[in-house]
């Protein structure tokens, strides 16, 4: 048994001890540095898209701090995985905020998870960026929510004005998974504008998602006579339908997709039967822009291999929210939403960017064309 002496001591040193742990997790940071969380699928189904994102992150964050930080302080990023599941981004996005006090967010890659994540960061006005979301509703209604990358609505615009401008093809066929958000609403995009350039829809075909035999499909597409075909899918489907369409006497020169195409599994898997086909994409390694070519240089240095666009667009949405944070008055989440929307030609590694009043990036789209089982930068047109 303790004494009344021992027992009071112990009972002291048990409250300071208290007190020295609920300040440390209170605090929740360094006075030196600032704080920004990221939710990114680090695992799960689309763990490449969340892996690929923080490498382009851990690089611009290393950039920033060897150049003295933001306003003289270090920038550190705190990670959560949420799994590829949309339930958890809400649960991650809501620790950062609550838990960590983070001044802003970066994340995520799938729409569908920005949208459950910027719910929580928009409820609880803390700034949030998205390197690679693309679905319109994201930002929308949504004051504290941005985005670096195109509108798949801007991209299904840009795909029907390269069709009809650059490659000058009139008869279109337009091939799309009817199930999926992504691709019906590309090809409707794509549909709209070609429509409005005078071009004509010859044939109109949705599949069902999940399908393996596009054969029929393909031999209905092959007999209306298409000059090209609009097919705005992802790369594991594409891959199929390249394979199934040289045995239907399909060319790969005769299609055009989407950024959902952008994968190294995409060359792996169709590299030749998809030669001279094309792309809107973020970003292409081999772009002609001076910061593109210096992004690709520390990359390549740090992890020896070449980027991705989704590499691109994480590196790029860290240096933009860097900078608003910068140009901020102060690092409060509301001075960095104000300067975020205030972004004016910012020179990121995949185009020149100005936030618009609905928190987009105007941006230039990339076309990309699949040349020697290779992806190779073609053009550029600017989104409208």
């Amino acid at each position: 048994m303790l004494t009344r002496r021992l027992f009071t001591v112990a009972l002291t040193t048990l409250a300071v001890t208290t007190i020295a742990l609920s300040g440390a997790a209170g605090c929740g940071k360094k006075s030196d540095e600032i704080q920004v969380g990221a939710f990114l699928s680090l695992s799960g189904s689309d763990s490449t898209f969340g892996t690929d994102t923080r490498d382009g992150i851990e690089l611009a964050v290393e950039e920033v701090n060897a150049a003295g930080g933001v306003k003289g302080k270090k920038v550190k990023v705190l990670y959560e995985d949420d799994k590829s599941t949309t339930q958890e981004a809400s649960q991650k996005v809501r620790q950062l905020i609550d838990r960590d006090k983070v001044v802003a967010i970066l994340g995520e890659v799938a729409s569908s998870r920005s949208l459950a994540g910027g719910l929580i960061a928009n409820t609880s006005h803390v700034p949030m960026v998205t390197p690679s979301s693309t679905a319109v509703d994201v930002t929308q209604g949504r004051e504290w929510v941005f985005r670096t990358c195109f509108t798949d609505d801007q991209q299904g615009k840009v795909a029907a004005r390269f069709v009809r401008n650059e490659l000058k093809k009139n008869k279109v066929g337009v091939f799309y998974a009817a199930q999926d958000t992504y691709s019906s609403g590309l090809a409707k995009s794509f549909r709209d504008e070609l429509k409005k350039l005078g071009g004509e829809i010859v044939i109109d075909k949705g599949y069902q998602k999940g399908e393996t035999n596009y054969t029929t499909y393909l031999n209905e597409l092959k007999a209306a006579n298409p000059e090209i075909i609009f097919v705005p899918n992802y790369y594991n489907e594409m891959v199929q339908i390249a394979r199934q369409a040289k045995q239907a006497g399909i060319p790969g020169s005769m299609f055009v997709g989407g950024d959902g195409w952008d994968s190294a599994n995409l060359i792996e898997g169709a590299g030749a039967e998809l030669e001279g086909a094309y792309f809107t994409n973020h970003y292409a390694p081999d772009g002609p822009s001076q910061n593109s070519k210096k992004f690709l240089a520390a990359f390549q240095g740090k992890y020896k291999h070449q980027p991705s666009s989704l590499s691109a667009q994480g590196y790029d949405a860290t240096h933009l929210l860097f900078d608003a944070m910068g140009r901020a008055t102060e690092v409060t989440p509301d001075a960095i939403r104000k300067a975020l929307a205030e972004t004016k030609d910012f020179q990121g590694a995949t185009g020149t960017m100005t936030m618009d009043k609905d928190r987009n990036a105007n941006k230039p789209i990339v076309v990309v064309k699949i040349v020697n089982k290779k992806f190779t930068y073609f053009t550029q047109v600017m989104a409208q």
